[in-house]
């Protein structure tokens, strides 16, 4: 199976999912962390994959999103951003707003 697939995969296996390092007990980066930290505070319920432990996944999903950084966030199959941008939408009230359609 192509990376592309098994990213789709798992993108339309779980309605939000957090490509990160590490995992949420054992984030491997500050900007992980601070993407539990924002999902935890935000009551979703969340799935995550540790890119760390597969290094197709963690070079795929940069091309597959066309977004250079780790974690990356996907809700209901879209792309969302990394730590920054889900920040700035947990500050705005935004995420509380998209994770109220779930």
């Amino acid at each position: 199976m192509s990376v592309d697939l098994r990213i789709k995969e798992l993108i339309n296996n779980h309605p939000v999912l957090l490509f990160m390092k590490g995992n949420p007990k054992f984030p491997q980066c500050g900007f992980s962390s601070l993407a539990c930290q924002i999902l935890d505070a935000s009551g979703a319920n969340f799935h995550t994959v540790d890119v760390l432990q597969d290094q197709e996944i963690r070079e795929g999903i940069k091309v597959f999103s066309n977004w250079p950084t780790i974690p990356q966030l996907y809700i209901k199959g879209e792309f969302i951003g990394g730590s920054d941008i889900m920040r700035e939408m947990y500050e705005s009230g935004d995420l509380a707003k998209v994770f109220s359609d779930i």
